[in-house]
């Protein structure tokens, strides 16, 4: 096996409670790398349509990567992957902390579990050895209370309910999160509430030595290009991304909100909530936030911060303009184990179906008491509106009928994240082609058009972020290389940091010993996005699903740094279909699969869309 590696995944059944090794062959690495790619071959080939997603059969995979547990800067990451319940397609979510490491400590590269428990249970591993243990007691608590001695990601109440949007928690007070695409709903499906993690082990590295080296050069550039990141987090953006009219406002109907987004930036919540910062293993950024209210409504709240998608989210698309409400809010999400961005999503829509009649629950824009008791009650699941809301805002939509559709903010039935393809029209094809649904970070595109370049893969200037020519093969690339990031397990903030291909690929060379260059690098990230690509199509995803929602394509600003503005989503899709070498209806061809080594998914016939959930 590799350097980088163990060559080993634990398989776990939690029906029979059997535990095993399984080799990871090196060959399957090369093609895959590990995080996500390699989630997406054992997904594709052990689940299909016939897979419920909250059924025993689903293969929920925790996944490392070779940067894992290494001196590659931001890379004690992990990637959480199934059949999403939210979607119903491709499900995956990646999250920071300490737990990456931890498990690649303890002696995996990751951990395939299918199954049921007919109890509650957790998973105990610690170097090479796992075992399962009874968890009736800690079933209920929350993810602030929940603690193993060890470092652990676990499921909240929300989980454990069966909320479509329910996520992964990491770092208990830290509140990291593999937030998206319900990954939380899986775990408590399988009544599998945490995974706890430990050991003393070490992948060998080919070549430490120039490793080292490389990353000493490149740690400073990091630190100074995201000093503005450390200094308020993540939510630094909120003030700029307003003014550019990116931040969505009132359930994305609204092009400006300047005092609201003032009151819930990062600037502001470091002059009054902000208490200290904190720092992903090995990262140099340290975007965490930690906070404390001392007094008034929100007094208790301490711990992790809310983020800019948070701030949004809980905030702008609300119109709840006081950082300590959106910092309550962040932390019940926290506990109870829910995605902020799609809790966020299905508040406001509950907004705006109150405002037009379509539900009764006295729910106005801004009320933030209002906002943090529906939020309690989605996470317990408590009453039929509760329940309704906990599917997410496309199954809510259908559900109430009337106009609703025409205000649920989703792409393949994921609510979008904080970023308006109004100001930057990159991200109108980004959101939706993502093979999870609407997603920036599959693509990250819109950051060319803000500060990045990286001639490797043809961005030599910061671009126009209204423009149409070109953006479709933007976006391919893009993804292409998020795939590396998200297989690799590199956090991509530090893009902003002034990394690039080339180091990425150094690094992988160093760490496995591979002969790789940045050609085979950006292959690899193309074979994986086609991959998840033609697990979606066998599901019945195709150009029909690529699309965005009215209020994005139809709806012009009147006021805000986006007016007037509408991105041709259309014309878009066909450059990035041609970019990307797949049919016009945005099925890869079987030309483009055998080149990319993916022979053996040539021929599999898409399933019906009636099968999906």
């Amino acid at each position: 096996m590799a350097h980088g590696y163990y060559g080993k995944t634990l398989r776990v059944n939690l029906t029979t409670g059997e535990l095993r090794d399984e080799p990871l062959p090196e060959a399957l690495a090369r093609l895959c790398l590990g995080g996500s790619g390699l989630a997406a071959r054992y997904l594709y080939d052990e689940t299909d349509a016939s897979t419920d997603p909250l059924g025993p059969d689903n293969l929920l995979c925790f996944m490392a990567g070779p940067f894992v547990a290494t001196p590659v800067p931001a890379s004690n990451r992990f990637a959480v992957a199934a059949r999403s319940p939210l979607t119903g397609i491709w499900g995956e979510a990646d999250c920071g902390g300490h737990w990456g490491g931890a498990l690649k400590s303890a002696g995996y590269d990751g951990i395939l579990i299918t199954g049921r428990a007919d109890s509650p249970v957790y998973l105990w591993i610690e170097d090479g050895q796992a075992e399962l243990r009874g968890a009736s007691h800690l079933w209920g608590l929350d993810t602030y209370e929940l603690d193993l001695g060890a470092e652990m990601v676990c499921i909240g109440p929300a989980g454990e309910r069966g909320v479509r949007f329910a996520s992964v928690m990491s770092g208990r007070y830290d509140g990291r999160a593999a937030g998206r695409t319900g990954m939380g709903a899986v775990m408590g499906s399988k009544n599998l509430k945490a995974i706890a993690c430990q050991g003393r082990q070490r992948a060998p590295l080919a070549d430490r030595e120039t490793l080292v080296r490389s990353v000493r050069e490149i740690i400073p550039t990091i630190r100074q290009g995201t000093a503005n990141m450390h200094k308020y987090g993540t939510a630094n953006g909120v003030i700029s991304f307003e003014r550019l009219g990116d931040m969505p406002i009132r359930n994305w109907a609204v092009g400006q909100w300047t005092e609201g987004a003032e009151r819930i930036s990062g600037q502001h919540m470091a002059e009054t909530i902000l208490t200290d910062t904190y720092a992903c293993g090995g990262c140099p950024i340290g975007c965490g936030r930690v906070v404390e209210i001392a007094q008034g409504p929100y007094a208790g709240v301490k711990g992790a911060g809310p983020e800019y998608e948070t701030c949004a989210s809980l905030g702008a698309t609300c119109l709840i303009d006081n950082i300590e409400a959106v910092a309550k809010l962040n932390e019940l999400c926290n506990r109870y184990g829910m995605d902020t961005i799609s809790t966020g999503a299905i508040v406001a829509f509950a907004m705006e179906a109150q405002e037009r009649g379509l539900i009764e629950e006295g729910l106005d824009w801004g009320d933030a008491q209002g906002a943090i008791a529906l939020v309690e009650r989605i996470a317990r699941q408590e009453d039929e509106l509760a329940r309704l809301l906990g599917q997410g805002v496309r199954a809510a939509a259908a559900q109430l009928g009337g106009q609703a559709e025409e205000f649920a903010i989703h792409a393949k039935g994921m609510e979008l994240p904080m970023h308006d393809p109004r100001a930057f029209y990159s991200l109108a094809p980004a959101y939706a082609t993502s093979n999870r649904g609407g997603c920036h970070l599959q693509a990250l595109s819109h950051i060319f058009a803000r500060s990045v370049t990286m001639p490797e893969i043809g961005v030599h200037e910061v671009l126009d972020r209204y423009a149409v020519e070109g953006a479709g093969e933007l976006v391919a690339r893009s993804q292409d290389l998020m795939c590396l990031f998200d297989s690799l397990k590199q956090c991509k903030f530090v893009l902003f940091g002034g990394v690039k291909l080339s180091h990425m690929t150094e690094w992988l060379r160093a760490i496995t010993g591979w002969d790789v260059d940045n050609e085979e690098m950006l292959t690899i990230g193309e074979r994986i996005y086609n991959l998840k690509r033609m697990y979606n199509v066998r599901l019945g995803v195709s150009r029909k699903d690529d699309t965005l929602p009215p209020r994005i394509l139809v709806h012009r600003f009147q006021e805000g740094g986006a007016v007037g503005k509408l991105p041709p989503l259309g014309q878009m899709l066909a450059g990035y279909y041609e970019a990307r070498g797949w049919t016009v209806e945005g099925i890869p061809t079987p030309e483009k699969l055998a080149a990319l080594g993916l022979e053996e998914v040539i021929g599999n016939s898409p399933c019906p869309m009636e099968s999906r959930p």
